[in-house]
């Protein structure tokens, strides 16, 4: 492994930890030449998983991408980067063990929105918005109206004043 300071490939393993609910190692490791310490990960190489977008075009799927997404949708809320972790790698298992190459872009985002609304139900109705191209007031009444059903077990109703 190259050092990503002195850029020399001489350096030892420190720690090795299995993370990610058992996906990937963590190594930390230490520079030989300037002493300084860095990690990296080891995750199992799998096949290229192609998403169908909604035009038709096939893209690599990108866990970043997705990441990304959910980090904008819980932006300013109580949602830690574990949590976001934690969704995409469940979103990412799941494809790979339901889908043998392709999997359409609106499964993902279905995924996503289901993960979310669990989690946080602000987040959820901003990525329902972007995922499902709200264009008015009316769309997000719709999404939030059945959060706010006492049958839903998510939320109380609202009481009378």
């Amino acid at each position: 492994m190259r050092c990503p300071y002195c850029k020399h490939d001489n350096d030892h393993v420190i720690d090795s930890r299995v993370v990610e609910d058992g996906e990937a190692i963590r190594r930390r490791r230490e520079c030989n030449v300037c002493g300084r310490r860095f990690t990296t990960y080891e995750r199992l190489e799998r096949r290229p998983m192609k998403v169908v977008k909604r035009d038709g075009t096939r893209v690599p799927f990108d866990r970043n991408k997705l990441k990304l997404g959910l980090e904008k949708a819980c932006w300013k809320r109580p949602v830690s980067d574990v949590d976001l972790e934690q969704i995409v790698n469940r979103i990412e298992q799941e494809i790979e063990a339901d889908f043998e190459c392709e999997v359409e872009s609106r499964h993902i985002g279905e995924l996503a929105m289901q993960l979310l609304r669990g989690l946080d139900q602000v987040a959820y109705v901003r990525f329902a918005s972007v995922y499902r191209r709200f264009e008015d007031a009316e769309d997000f009444v719709e999404e939030i109206r059945p959060m706010l059903r006492r049958d839903d077990g998510l939320r109380p109703p609202l009481s009378p004043e």
